[in-house]
């Protein structure tokens, strides 16, 4: 019984299929969860599909290159998802332009705090250069960032794990932080959110109501295109 099984298994494992599927029942799986636990930010859908997937790719040692040969169409899928955010900021567009100078400060203010940060963190704990150049774009969504890591010389794998924990940690805390300094206005959170915690935090920002992801939706594509004009400019003299 245990040879007919491990040959479908093997069969399956070839299957570029197989990565597509497993991502897809994990995070249904993970999303059930979420709405079970009544949208609580603990049990955020992201992290529990990391997880899931973790788990099965050891447990059954598949490499994560066969995975991602399937895989690879939810993150070409990542492009157009990103544009589709067009759709919810175009409806909250006379709230934009009346806060547009508020906007662009909170960016560039966001965008600076985001990086700096980083690389002092990873200094402080004896990070390599590279390393810290793998940190600075942590905030920028995912496809952004690792293009980023690899023109200043950081290491994209790395940037592609920092990247997720950071849009997971933002989705979990930015409603405690929010009510705990009081600030109550859904755009500020949102556009708050979206900076510091790209697709994740939109993601969250979307769930929670429609002017929170505009904002959120328009401050990541705004902090992915900062990031990615700014970063490789003053990376030199950010690591040491």
């Amino acid at each position: 019984m245990t040879e007919p099984i491990a040959q479908i298994w093997v069969y399956l494992a070839a299957s570029p299929l197989l990565g597509l599927t497993l991502t897809l029942l994990a995070y249904q799986t993970a999303f059930a969860l979420f709405q079970r636990s009544g949208q609580h930010p603990l049990a955020n859908p992201v992290m529990i599909a990391v997880a899931i997937l973790a788990i099965f790719l050891w447990l059954t040692g598949t490499a994560y290159e066969t995975y991602f040969a399937g895989a690879q169409f939810v993150h070409f899928m990542l492009g157009p998802a990103t544009v589709a955010l067009a759709v919810p900021l175009y409806t909250q567009f006379r709230r934009v332009r009346s806060l547009l100078t508020p906007i662009l400060a909170g960016l560039l203010a966001g965008s600076l705090t985001a990086i700096v940060s980083a690389v002092l963190v990873g200094r402080l704990f004896g990070a390599s250069a590279s390393t810290q150049l793998s940190l600075a774009p942590k905030s920028v969504t995912t496809p952004i960032a690792m293009g980023i890591a690899e023109r200043i010389g950081g290491l994209p794998s790395l940037t592609a794990v920092l990247v997720i924990f950071t849009g997971v940690l933002g989705a979990i805390s930015a409603r405690h932080i929010f009510d705990a300094i009081k600030v109550h206005d859904p755009a500020i959170r949102g556009f708050a959110l979206g900076v510091a915690s790209h697709g994740i935090g939109t993601a969250r920002a979307l769930q929670v109501n429609e002017q929170s992801g505009a904002f959120a939706a328009l401050a990541m594509g705004l902090n992915g295109l900062l990031t990615a004009l700014l970063l490789p400019l003053i990376s030199q003299w950010l690591v040491r």
